[in-house]
């Protein structure tokens, strides 16, 4: 036994490392496995784990244009909710974020396969994640099979995330359920505030934003 141990200072821990659950990083190192071994995949899953949001602007277009097609001022509610939802969340998340304060998986893992920009932000929860998961249950609220869309594109940006090196499976699956609780949970309070504006809207000028042209 070394006779300095009990007098050594303690060794100090590095701040915050982010420490990944043995479960968590085991999925990571498997998917990541994955994705070195299928490099004809990789353009595809970087362009949309970098830019597969914009198909979620695009549903929540369609939820829109569906929604003033019907003159369904709840589904309508609902659909700009959704869109509002993912902001909410997103700035939830930057707080818990900032909190949990998660290292990203390549900075506990330098031998990790990543196929976009490092970042030196936080890892947990998933801001991609997140806007989707809201985007996918304001959808859902409105019209159940965009909603079903939205949630399996939603998956995809999940595990894309991963793929690319960005992100643990962890963190991806808390982004997901946060955005969608957060949508959820809001939303009859957001309805009770969006529904007299938007009735008040298709009585106004601008009502062709909420409801069909008159023939």
């Amino acid at each position: 036994m070394s006779s300095t141990g009990s007098s050594a200072a303690p060794r100090r821990r590095p701040a915050r490392p982010g420490k990944a659950e043995p479960v968590d990083a085991s999925l990571f190192r498997t998917v990541n496995r994955l994705a070195a071994r299928t490099g004809w995949a990789h353009p595809l899953f970087i362009a949309y784990a970098k830019y597969g949001v914009v198909l979620f602007a695009a549903l929540l277009l369609a939820g829109w244009w569906l929604a003033r097609r019907r003159a369904d001022v709840d589904g309508m509610a609902s659909v700009i909710w959704g869109g509002a939802g993912a902001l909410v969340a997103l700035g939830v998340a930057q707080q818990i974020g900032h909190a949990v304060d998660r290292a990203r998986p390549y900075a506990v893992m330098p031998a990790a396969h990543v196929l976009i920009a490092r970042t030196s932000d936080f890892s947990f929860p998933s801001d991609h994640a997140t806007a989707v998961g809201a985007v996918a249950a304001g959808l859902w609220l409105a019209y159940r099979r965009l909603g079903a869309i939205a949630a399996g594109l939603a998956l995809v940006m999940a595990f894309a995330r991963v793929y690319v090196g960005a992100h643990y499976p962890g963190d991806v699956a808390a982004g997901l359920l946060l955005g969608a609780a957060i949508t959820v949970a809001l939303q009859p309070v957001a309805a009770r505030i969006l529904r007299p504006l938007l009735g008040r809207l298709a009585q106004s000028p601008l009502r062709n934003l909420v409801v069909p042209r008159r023939a």
